[in-house]
């Protein structure tokens, strides 16, 4: 079957349209009228290994809060919706990923437990018209709408360019490793017989 999905969120802030194909081959479509918000949503594509396309009407004349933050939760949702029952995936995954003076470790576990651990120290800078606290309103949004949990870990780093980056990159490789088939398994990835 194809892990696939589809999410229309239509609300006062934000008119937002995502679909994601997890077996996809790291094509990305996406216009949410923030720039550097999509150069991350393409890094979430083309290291994910996902197809996503992403047409999103925000309340830009406030700010991208309400755009970043609602995109998140449509990608989360479209998570679930494209993962199913969870049968024979990996469940886990972790990227420690490099950019220049930039370390940073990502871990995913897709849990049907909404939880983020963020120990990053992003510079409060502006990128364009994102503002780098957004990366981590972001992760959470995706955390608690996707219902995993996710640790990011910023090992080093003073480029705030570089480290809201590589943290896109780190997770979008650890959600790929994550929502992969196991060739082994067959069931649910759980104990408790359901994720």
């Amino acid at each position: 079957m194809p892990r696939t999905a589809t999410i229309r969120r239509e609300t006062a802030e934000t008119q937002i349209t995502l679909s994601l194909n997890l077996d996809g081959q790291g094509q990305a479509d996406v216009a949410t009228g923030v720039g550097f918000f999509d150069h991350m949503l393409t890094h979430i594509a083309r290291h994910g290994l996902f197809d996503l396309t992403v047409h999103c009407n925000g309340d830009l004349h406030i700010d991208a809060h309400h755009t970043v933050e609602d995109v998140g939760i449509c990608f989360g949702k479209a998570l679930v919706e494209a993962l199913g029952n969870k049968a024979g995936i990996r469940r886990f995954g972790d990227a420690t990923i490099p950019m220049d003076e930039t370390l940073v470790t990502s871990a995913v576990d897709l849990s049907g437990r909404p939880f983020l651990v963020w120990d990053a120290a992003v510079p409060l800078e502006t990128l364009g018209t994102f503002s780098s606290q957004l990366a981590e309103e972001f992760w959470r949004a995706v955390s608690s709408a996707g219902l995993l949990t996710l640790h990011v870990v910023q090992h080093h780093g003073r480029n705030t360019h570089h480290i809201v980056e590589t943290i896109f990159k780190s997770v979008a490789r650890s959600l790929r490793q994550a929502v992969e088939p196991d060739p082994r398994a067959t069931g649910i990835p759980s104990t408790k017989g359901v994720l």
